[in-house]
């Protein structure tokens, strides 16, 4: 009896492992259409050059519009009030504006994408923001905002305050 429970035990991790390859497959296929959407789309609106990469193991693309002023530290803590209009990469679609509404965000609890790219610039700054799937909300689709699964998004941030 312990030998068939035993048996079924490891038949069950197998399967696991095997879910958790296809996952990663998955991840990593995901990952290759994004970079090349985020690519093609910098040569086509002639960003090359312009758009920067914020790391080289990094799929989030920054541009600086206006670097701001002052020496901010950014930390996972950091208060950082914005301004902001978010797209959709591919369709244009705007899925989220301030406007005059400047809301403050704990940069520990922002997308991973803006968390790479608001200490790109300072107080009174200006990053565009272009942000591969895997870096914002991956396959999980954010209905109430309007953003299917593994949209890239496309973000001009403007950086009001920091307060750490």
């Amino acid at each position: 009896m312990r030998c068939l429970l035993f048996l079924l035990l490891g038949c069950m991790l197998l399967l696991g492992c095997a879910k958790t390859q296809s996952a990663l497959e998955s991840y990593k296929a995901q990952a290759a259409v994004d970079d090349k959407i985020v690519t093609q789309y910098i040569q086509a609106n002639n960003l090359t050059g312009v758009a920067k990469k914020v790391s080289d193991t990094c799929g989030v693309y920054y541009i600086v519009l206006q670097p701001g002023q002052g020496n901010d530290i950014f930390t996972t803590s950091t208060k950082v009030t914005v301004g902001d209009t978010g797209k959709i990469l591919t369709t244009g679609k705007v899925f989220t504006q301030t406007n005059n509404f400047h809301p403050y965000y704990v940069l520990g609890q922002v997308i991973l994408g803006w968390k790479l790219g608001i200490p790109k610039i300072n107080r009174g700054g200006i990053v565009r923001l272009l942000i591969p799937s895997r870096y914002a909300y991956g396959p999980a689709p954010q209905t109430a905002a309007g953003l299917p699964a593994n949209a890239i998004l496309d973000f001009d941030i403007q950086l009001y305050d920091v307060t750490n």
